[in-house]
């Protein structure tokens, strides 16, 4: 392979009604919609894919696409579960969206810088420019992407406006696993967590945390790293952040996994989603003109590693 084939390429592709951008290097291929700055799929030559997306995703203007890793963002979840601050910056009524208001608008693409060791995509979402009429607030977003032998997430939050701005977000990101009732997350042992199917009560987690039915779980003071041993693909994938205090672990199981859109009555099998995020009383409170940033870094590696 010559100098101009190893280097890493970035083409615009269309699938259904969504601009997308296409990253190819000489060993991986990301795939990133224009709408929402939604990673949609991540896998590296010979291997898996490490980010799981529906094999019945509609790839429509206006609405989720069902795995990638979406962005929640100015709230996480059910707006009414968010610290009374967050609520109190939502101004639509009773109409809230779940899971907050740039999923399915379109970030504008800020640069891509095309390197013999990798590649980067910034997009930017500013609520000054791009207004977001039920959240009537000044805002700017932007989410890094960058490819080189690990995939590499930054998502900044800046205020723009002269009053402190409430947020709670996630990295809303779908694993993809070989078994999900074999799987095990590592690095959780101590964390307080709250259970959302039993009543929010809180509990903490011992050893390390292994999936039998539905789980939604709100895990906080999270460590750097956490890491899903997956032994039916014999590997183990590898999340490492900062910025981030929280996280919410959630596979839908059988009997909601039938209930939820662009999504097979068993894909639960293979798929975890472990969300990096601010939430409850870990949200973002930005001072006017401050910024914060969330980093994550995956990779894989060999189960025997």
């Amino acid at each position: 392979m010559n100098a101009a084939e190893q280097r890493p390429q970035v083409e615009r592709v269309e699938f259904n009604e969504l601009a997308c951008w296409r990253v190819r290097t000489a060993e991986a291929e990301l795939l990133v919609a224009q709408q929402g700055a939604q990673i949609l799929s991540y896998q590296r030559d010979g291997e898996r894919p490490l980010i799981w997306l529906s094999e019945q995703a509609e790839f429509k203007q206006g609405q989720g696409v069902r795995g990638g890793v979406p962005i929640c963002w100015p709230w996480f979840g059910d707006l009414r579960r968010n610290p009374q601050a967050v609520q109190e910056l939502y101004q639509g009524g009773s109409l809230v969206p779940a899971h907050g208001l740039v999923r399915d608008r379109d970030w504008q693409l800020l640069g891509i810088d095309n390197q013999d060791s990798g590649v980067s995509l910034s997009f930017g979402f500013n609520s000054r420019e791009q207004l977001l009429p039920t959240w009537p607030h000044a805002a700017e977003l932007q989410l890094s992407i960058r490819l080189d032998d690990r995939l590499h997430l930054e998502l900044s939050n800046r205020n723009l406006g002269d009053t402190p701005l409430a947020i709670s977000q996630a990295l809303h990101t779908y694993f993809a696993v070989g078994d999900i009732r074999q799987v095990e997350v590592e690095g959780l042992h101590g964390c307080r967590y709250i259970d959302t199917l039993e009543d929010w009560q809180q509990h903490q987690q011992s050893g390390a945390l292994r999936f039998a039915g539905e789980t939604d779980r709100i895990y906080l003071d999270t460590p750097a790293q956490l890491s899903i041993r997956d032994p039916a693909w014999q590997r183990r994938i590898q999340l490492h952040s900062s910025g981030s205090g929280s996280a919410v672990l959630w596979n839908p199981w059988i009997d909601k996994a039938k209930r939820l859109s662009q999504f097979a009555d068993d894909a639960w099998q293979g798929m975890l989603c472990v969300e990096h995020a601010k939430v409850l009383n870990d949200i973002l409170v930005l001072p006017p003109g401050e910024q914060h940033r969330l980093n994550l870094s995956l990779w894989t590696e060999p189960l025997s590693a």
